[in-house]
């Protein structure tokens, strides 16, 4: 069973690490593949689900590691022999990182709250299904694809990263908070966004590693709050073994990040977001069919 329960936090692991980075959500296929393989190292299905809903956001801090790895002298202002100019460039960009991250925080803590309020059930309640993550892939394929078409005769207004504007970047920081909808993809909402601004696709999946920072940082806090809440209020014992699949699913997913990251990288200098597109409309029809059979 131990060894089992290591197998499912690798191929999670694996999964987020490709997911994350790549257009076709990494929220989408946990779920997915947490339906059809969930955790069963206890035997309290109320622990376990309050596990998964900290271990699906909190194992995406090892794919962060990864972006700071890669991008450490682009990302830290005070790096060996950088100029006052390109120290003073590193700074703007984490404004205008933090800028997009605005609307994103604001929906997911804000609205959140209201949503349950209001509802009885927050985001993670409403969304949270095989549904809507099938039919947010079949949306946001279609839109690559027919963006990917639109600008297929056009110069990109913006080539680097640091010509992303204080407006683009909050419009673009709009587009990311409808990530929170599973399936939509955070990286996928940014490009999208991005791309409909004149921005170009190195520049667009650049900036949307940069921004994915603080959003997942603060998410994963959140998170990992509420599941010690949890355990606090309800007395709970946690199993090592949940220590143990979180460490190496996070660990996975950096090796996995690093690899990924790398791969997007060469791969949008030639080629298109469109066959990202057709991938998520293929799985979304696959999770319908599958969703139907099963009843």
């Amino acid at each position: 069973m131990i060894l089992f329960e290591l197998l499912k936090a690798i191929l999670y692991g694996i999964v987020e690490g490709i997911t994350e980075w790549l257009p076709i959500s990494s929220t989408g296929h946990l779920i997915l593949l947490e339906d059809w393989l969930p955790f069963a190292f206890s035997s309290d299905p109320v622990f376990l689900d309050e596990f998964w809903e900290m271990f699906g956001v909190v194992i995406q801090l090892g794919a962060i590691l990864a972006v700071v790895v890669l991008f450490w002298s682009r990302l830290v202002p005070f790096g060996k022999g950088k100029s006052e100019t390109e120290k003073r460039t590193t700074w703007q960009l984490w404004g205008r990182v933090l800028i997009a991250s605005l609307p994103a925080a604001l929906v997911g803590i804000v609205g959140d709250k209201l949503l349950e309020k209001f509802t009885g059930k927050d985001i993670d309640g409403w969304a949270y299904n095989s549904v809507v993550v099938a039919a947010a892939l079949i949306v946001y394929g279609i839109a690559f694809i027919l963006i990917e078409r639109k600008n297929a005769q056009k110069t990109p207004n913006v080539s680097q990263i640091e010509e992303i504007s204080i407006k683009n970047a909050l419009a673009i920081g709009a587009f990311q908070a409808l990530s929170i909808i599973p399936g939509t993809s955070r990286s996928g909402s940014t490009i999208l966004g991005s791309m409909l601004f004149g921005i170009s696709r190195t520049a667009a999946a650049e900036f949307s590693f940069f921004m994915a920072i603080p959003v997942m940082i603060g998410a994963s806090g959140i998170k990992a709050l509420g599941f010690f809440s949890y355990v606090s209020e309800s007395g709970v014992s946690v199993p090592w073994m949940a220590w143990v699949t979180l460490l190496v699913g996070c660990a996975v997913s950096f090796a996995v990040s690093m690899a990924a990251i790398r791969f997007l990288m060469d791969f949008v200098k030639k080629h298109s977001f469109a066959p990202f597109g057709i991938y998520r409309i293929a799985l979304g029809v696959l999770v319908l069919i599958l969703g139907f059979i099963r009843g």
